[in-house]
């Protein structure tokens, strides 16, 4: 009965009007009748990414009924869930998409990474009808056999992926900064669509400037999905990430009319204004050599357009944070600072470190000939 459904479901595909459309599925005919499991799931795993499936619903999910089922306990578990993503985007009735996830975990179980996806593919679902806490559990649950696995496998970027996604819509802009960027770790950007590119890019970028404790900002100036938002209207924002990045308060002042038009932006000026000064604070610290970092609260001040009576406070915030090391001289009047947090660095602090590298090494030929030239008196 099931070999009658499969060759009745092929014929009728192979009659499509589309050439490109019936040479695929003659080619999964052949495939299937020579019992060529393996070639047949990657010749089924490139099939359903064509347009044919995927621009008109209905069709994945039928490929599947039809055709998948009757082979897909010979089917790798890890592939038949690479399937089973594509024809979710079928099911719009979400207690159809969770049968059907469930019915599969049967078949996939045992396999750690094809059981992740499964979870994912859930936890997807559930995205989707915005049921959060049920998204919850299973990012928490999830996380935990993810960190089981060794490097960086198929399943990271699909876990990723629907974390950040959970994040966003929890409004947690560090923990979604953080993900996201893991998601983009784990992916060839081509695969992203241009207008995802785009929407990602702003997002991250906001979730920068938003975040509680993210103060490097060098991991995604460096990345080009950046590129999507050059020369367009949202260019305004690269440019005040570079601002923060290097803790240029004027610059930061000149955006505010772009600030003001972004409402989670606007809401949160002091809280911006607050940690621009923490990384204009760490770029001083960064920028003087090791020998010579003990700042004035004037030079602070001056700085980071503070009130010098505020000072103390902005450095003793950048202390409990761990961004800087230092000691701080109220009676005197200033601070000496001894480490300032790794970052990733852009082009122009890089060109700094080098500058201090060549200094370093002056300093160190200096000493050579110093003992050089004074190892005779050392001697005698």
């Amino acid at each position: 009965m099931a070999a009658a459904r499969v060759a009745s479901y092929l014929t009728s595909q192979k009659g499509s009007s589309d050439e490109s459309v019936a040479a695929v599925f003659s080619k999964l005919e052949e495939l299937y009748n020579k019992k060529l499991w393996h070639q047949l799931t990657l010749a089924t795993a490139e099939a359903i990414k064509l347009p044919y499936f995927t621009e008109q619903g209905g069709r994945m999910k039928e490929l599947y009924d039809n055709f998948v089922c009757d082979f897909e306990h010979r089917i790798n578990p890890l592939a038949l869930m690479e399937i089973a993503m594509y024809c979710l985007l079928d099911m719009q009735d979400k207690d159809e998409a969770i049968k059907f996830i469930e019915k599969l975990k049967l078949r996939i179980k045992g396999h750690k990474e094809a059981s992740i996806l499964a979870e994912t593919a859930l936890g997807n679902i559930y995205i989707r009808t915005r049921e959060l806490p049920e998204v919850k559990k299973i990012v928490e649950a999830t996380q935990a056999s993810l960190e089981e696995l060794d490097g960086v496998t198929a399943v990271h970027s699909r876990f990723y992926e629907l974390s950040s996604d959970y994040y966003k819509l929890q409004g947690d802009h560090a923990n979604y900064y953080r993900e996201a960027l893991r998601f983009l770790g784990c992916i060839d950007l081509s695969q992203l669509p241009n207008d995802r590119q785009h929407e990602r890019a702003y997002s991250l970028s906001l979730a920068a400037l938003l975040g509680d404790g993210v103060y490097n900002f060098g991991e995604l100036l460096a990345h080009p999905i950046l590129d999507s938002l050059r020369n367009t209207d949202k260019q305004w924002i690269i440019d005040l990430m570079y601002a923060f990045n290097s803790g240029d308060i004027g610059k930061f002042e000149n955006s505010q009319p772009m600030l003001q038009k972004q409402p989670d932006l606007a809401k949160a000026i002091d809280k911006l204004k607050m940690k621009i000064s923490l990384l204009c604070l760490m770029e001083m610290t960064f920028n003087r050599p090791s020998n010579n970092r003990c700042i004035s609260f004037a030079e602070i001040a001056k700085e980071t357009r503070l009130p010098i009576n505020e000072v103390e406070l902005l450095t003793m915030k950048a202390l409990s944070l761990g961004l800087v090391r230092g000691t701080i001289d109220q009676v005197e009047q200033h601070v000496t600072m001894t480490w300032v947090q790794p970052r990733v660095l852009d082009l122009a602090q890089i060109s700094t470190m080098q500058k201090r590298l060549t200094q370093w090494c002056d300093d160190v030929k200096q000493m050579e000939l110093l003992v050089e030239n004074k190892a005779h008196d050392i001697l005698i």
